[in-house]
């Protein structure tokens, strides 16, 4: 990998209007926190890349709660009111995105929230006054073993096409997950593609890789023509045409159901 900096954050944008804005960029240091999403031999054909970290976007539309922390760290409970704590995430996350939560459960006071650690599915509560509340109708559903994602918004699709998923040893896992940072690859010609959404899960077969901690992520490709196979090791790739959508119309935030 390429040493990368440490993030700078750009201006947001404003998070108005009944679609949700597409995240501002901020630059990052830590592409090899994602898994290996690239076959070994798209590493060694197009190389490895730095990339640039999105910061997140979600606009006040009615449908999933997305929370976002507001403080330098957020203390994660293991039980609603409770003391004992679960987790202590810093903000912003290691990618010098906002710390951002898919909302599962709102009590008011308190939230239950899907978190971006291992294993994949665990939540936790937080108080809802440490956060920010917006929302998104928009959710992706991934199907491995048809090779496809379907976006949509409400009921009503609006996007689809055809995904490359996990090696047979490094299978992409199933569960519900959200998007937790859009990153930009500088060489949009790379195996990451144009733009890369870190997911909230993390490999099953690889505790660690690169250096990272085997996240999972969906990005684009520069080899569209292994799309529909599986040449991974457990990210989801999409055509660059595809993944560019998602980036301009999707918020952090946003959650994604990969199922077999």
């Amino acid at each position: 990998m390429v040493p990368m900096r440490r993030p700078s954050l750009l201006p947001r944008l404003a998070r108005s209007g009944p679609r949700a804005a597409p995240p501002p960029l901020v630059t990052t240091a830590l592409l090899v926190a994602l898994t290996a999403c690239s076959s070994t031999a798209s590493r060694e054909a197009g190389g490895e890349s730095s990339e640039g970290a999105v910061d997140t976007g979600a606009a006040e539309v009615s449908g999933v709660q997305i929370a976002t922390v507001t403080g330098d760290s957020i203390d994660v409970r293991v039980e609603q009111g409770g003391d004992e704590v679960l987790e202590t995430l810093a903000n912003p996350n290691e990618f010098g995105a906002d710390r951002t939560f898919l909302v599962e459960r709102d009590e008011g006071l308190w939230l239950e929230v899907l978190l971006p650690v291992r294993p994949n599915g665990t939540t936790g509560w937080v108080r809802s006054d440490e956060v920010t509340l917006t929302s998104t109708d928009y959710r992706v559903e991934v199907d491995v073993s048809e090779f496809a994602f379907t976006v949509l918004e409400g009921e009503e699709e609006v996007r689809s096409g055809v995904i490359g998923t996990g090696e047979s040893e490094t299978p992409t896992p199933e569960g519900r997950y959200y998007f937790t940072e859009l990153l930009q690859p500088p060489d949009p010609e790379g195996p990451y593609g144009v733009y890369a959404f870190g997911l909230s899960g993390f490999s099953e077969s690889l505790e660690t890789f690169a250096g990272g901690p085997g996240q999972l992520a969906v990005h684009g490709t520069n080899d569209e023509s292994a799309l529909g196979q599986r040449v991974s090791h457990g990210c989801v790739r999409v055509s660059n045409e595809d993944i560019t959508w998602m980036a301009e119309n999707l918020p952090i935030g946003t959650p994604v159901e990969i199922s077999a």
